[in-house]
């Protein structure tokens, strides 16, 4: 099963989570939606799906932010 992945991105002047390619928010905040994001994720986990939350950096590159089940380290090249 692949690992579920919620990303949140600065979009259109808005922090917003992306998942699946749609864009759910606004949020008022990158923290406020960072939240709600690991919430979700959170609940997926629980649900028996690993997931993850990634976030857009100022240099448009993602960082892991939280991660449910399997996370090895390091990660496969």
């Amino acid at each position: 099963m692949a690992r579920l992945q919620y990303y949140v991105v600065h979009h259109q002047g808005q922090w917003k989570i992306s998942y699946n390619s749609v864009h759910y928010g606004p949020y008022s905040t990158q923290q406020a939606a960072i939240n709600e994001a690991v919430d979700t994720a959170h609940k997926a986990g629980k649900l028996g799906y690993e997931a993850q939350v990634l976030v857009q950096g100022a240099d448009s590159k993602f960082r892991i932010e939280w991660t449910y089940g399997n996370d090895p380290y390091p990660p496969k090249g």
